[in-house]
């Protein structure tokens, strides 16, 4: 009887649920997204150059010493005696190492323009007198022809029209830049020596895209098409080539820049 009198305790345990629907599928999905990732590095990897390969090699190899020694840049550094590649910014932006490949070669076309322009003038009698006033020089942008001084020779005075050895000079470098698919770009500049009426009127600013729109003209008797240039600009005073002297010859000029595509 006292039996009958005792409590029976059962205790039963629910199934979890993790939640609403469960947590599994969210740990196949994480692993699921991981491996993608890993794929696509791999697959990124294997497209690139060799020395991209061996600057990934050497990270997985050494990664304390090759961030020690990395550089200013994404693919610069590490990798003991391996070349460095050298990447500026503007191109790991816009397409890497084989965007820089394109910009080497186009530098190298234009580099041997620049050598046949100034055998060619060198060789014209009526223009080797002419070589002082010329200077070439490449940055970031591309090639960049500067023809300096141009008043006196190039000009008259405060004019626009070219003189016809200026003329003969430009379209030289015309019929040479005419073999380059390039876009050009041609700038005019002048020195500070202001036009009475203090703007209002013809300005230095007038006076300098006129030059270059001269000069334009000349390229183009040389051989350029008239869709290869880009643009057309005026500058009048605001780069000065030397700024300590405002009023210098060297800051009348007009500059050819044959930009890197």
């Amino acid at each position: 009887m006292a039996n009958d009198n005792q409590i029976i305790i059962i205790n039963k345990k629910g199934k979890g649920h993790g939640g609403h629907h469960g947590g599994a599928w969210k740990v196949a999905y994480a692993d699921f997204v991981t491996a993608m990732m890993a794929f696509f590095i791999v697959m990124w990897i294997l497209a690139q150059s060799q020395e991209v390969k061996q600057q990934v090699a050497s990270y997985f190899k050494d990664p304390v010493g090759f961030t020690s020694k990395k550089g200013k840049y994404i693919l610069d550094g590490g990798g003991g005696s391996q070349k460095t590649i050298m990447l500026r910014p503007e191109l790991v932006s816009s397409g890497g190492q084989g965007n820089a490949e394109a910009v080497a070669q186009q530098r190298q076309q234009m580099e041997e323009i620049s050598q046949e322009i100034m055998r060619e003038i060198a060789q014209s009698p009526d223009l080797r007198e002419l070589m002082d006033k010329i200077s070439i020089t490449f940055d970031e942008q591309g090639m960049r022809i500067e023809i300096i001084k141009t008043d006196d020779i190039f000009f008259d005075v405060g004019g626009s029209t070219l003189k016809k050895a200026a003329r003969d000079l430009i379209a030289t470098i015309g019929k040479n830049l005419a073999k380059l698919p390039n876009k050009i770009v041609v700038e005019g500049h002048t020195d500070s020596r202001p036009y009475p009426g203090k703007g209002f009127g013809y300005s230095n600013f007038e006076l300098s895209s006129d030059r270059a729109n001269s000069a334009r003209r000349a390229l183009m008797l040389g051989g350029v098409n008239l869709n290869q240039f880009e643009e057309v600009r005026g500058f009048a005073d605001k780069k000065l080539r030397n700024p300590k002297d405002p009023y210098d010859a060297q800051n009348r000029r007009i500059t050819i820049l044959v930009k890197y595509q």
